[in-house]
């Protein structure tokens, strides 16, 4: 029996690598550069997205099994990743 934190872990990632596959059937659709950054700039949005969402699903999943520390050495890690993104 699969795991339901895992099954929502991997559903949300299997649903993110369907929306870069059909951006870029949308971007050889258009042929054109500007529309092509332009789909490009949608998915930077949902990148993060994704990543924040599958990550706290995890969290939780394993929350009652990491002690308090640990759980902020996570926290730390995780913020750390989002400023190293979203830094210019």
């Amino acid at each position: 029996m699969i795991n339901k934190i895992v099954l929502s872990m991997a559903s949300l990632r299997m649903f993110s690598g369907c929306l870069e596959i059909i951006a870029a059937l949308l971007m050889i659709r258009f042929n054109q550069i500007e529309k092509a950054l332009l789909v490009n700039s949608g998915l930077a949005l949902v990148g993060p997205l994704v990543l924040l969402t599958t990550t706290t699903i995890g969290l939780v999943g394993i929350a009652e099994k990491l002690s308090f520390g640990k759980m902020i050495w996570v926290l730390v890690g995780v913020s750390c990743i989002f400023v190293g993104i979203l830094k210019k």
